[in-house]
């Protein structure tokens, strides 16, 4: 018989492609979303596959499944500064009520859950590259620790349901991750820069652009999680691509890219922005047997398609969402 996963978050960027993957390996999925920032479109071919099951679903509510469930992959949360930003308290509500809902629901059902952590546990690291065992530089009442504290409380309450409750449970703390399906809007530095490449207008780097990012193509992060759901380790795990790369430098490889012709526009460095983003990849290699294998050249060549091919009315898209139609504080 076939193993049933629930995946939340299921309409983002990363979710749309799990739902994808597993669909794909003859697991059936139940997606949940609320489209507070995931996309419809993301999912709409999977509504006739044999094996998906949508329910839109704010998991900051009570989620009742009759069904068996064999695994979790709770991967809902706003996770770009524009969203997390504007939606400070509900961000807060998805990595803490979401988080205990859904990992009762593991309990229930007896499940394997999969959080999905992010690199931003490690805040601006005093430590480099980050290692799971440096504990992070952090700061609680900043800006951008709406997102931070509520990952970092999610952290904290899985391993407590597994310590006290003995549930299965999996930590993945997520690097960079780019590819198909990303909202040019998003706010984050690639679809940023294809999205001005695309439209003709300079690219927008932040204080010098000495700062440093490590990108990882998706397909690569999501055989990272699938190897990490099966695997015996239960605690965190950076999954990423340890090649580093300085922002200014990275913007001249999209220029070079998109044959653009645009400049460098230099504005100020927002408040709390990581100055250093590396994963040390270590422990992923040795217990899950996992590294990426895609060339950042080969998988911007692919995202790049993608966002080529946008609508108009996408390309030139800069408002965003109206999140009180979706949620209450």
């Amino acid at each position: 018989m076939s193993k049933t996963i629930l995946i939340s978050g299921a309409a983002g960027f990363l979710g749309s492609h799990l739902c994808d993957h597993f669909a794909d390996h003859g697991f059936r999925v139940v997606g949940v979303d609320n489209f507070i920032t995931g996309d419809k479109d993301n999912i709409q071919h999977l509504f006739n596959h044999s094996n998906f099951q949508f329910l839109e679903h704010d998991v900051t509510v009570h989620l009742e499944i009759k069904e068996p469930i064999d695994y979790i992959l709770h991967f809902a949360s706003p996770a770009s500064p524009i969203d997390y930003l504007k939606i400070p308290i509900h961000t807060l509500k998805v990595g803490s009520l979401g988080t205990h809902n859904l990992l009762g629901l593991a309990k229930a059902k007896q499940a394997r859950i999969l959080i999905a952590s992010t690199s931003e546990v490690y805040g601006d690291p005093l430590v480099h590259p980050q290692t799971e065992d440096y504990y992070g530089n952090v700061n609680s009442i900043g800006p951008r620790g709406v997102y931070d504290e509520a990952k970092r409380f999610q952290e904290a309450i899985t391993m407590a349901y597994q310590r006290f409750h003995g549930v299965e449970t999996r930590i993945a703390r997520i690097f960079n991750t780019y590819g198909p399906r990303m909202r040019l809007n998003d706010g984050r530095v690639i679809p940023a820069f294809m999205g001005q490449a695309l439209r003709r207008e300079d690219l927008s780097v932040f204080g010098k652009g000495t700062q440093t990012r490590s990108f990882c193509y998706v397909d690569d992060l999501v055989n990272g999680i699938h190897k990490l759901l099966f695997s015996d380790y239960n605690y965190p795990v950076n999954l990423g691509n340890p090649e580093e790369i300085t922002i200014i430098e990275f913007a001249k490889e999209i220029l070079e890219l998109t044959k653009s012709n645009q400049k460098i526009d230099f504005r100020p460095l927002p408040v709390g922005d990581p100055l250093r983003r590396q994963p040390d990849i270590s422990l992923a290699k040795n217990e899950l047997n996992w590294q990426p294998t895609t060339s950042r050249l080969d998988g911007m060549k692919k995202t790049f398609e993608y966002f080529s091919c946008l609508p108009k009315e996408k390309l030139y898209k800069t408002d965003h969402k109206d999140f009180s139609k979706h949620i209450k504080i």
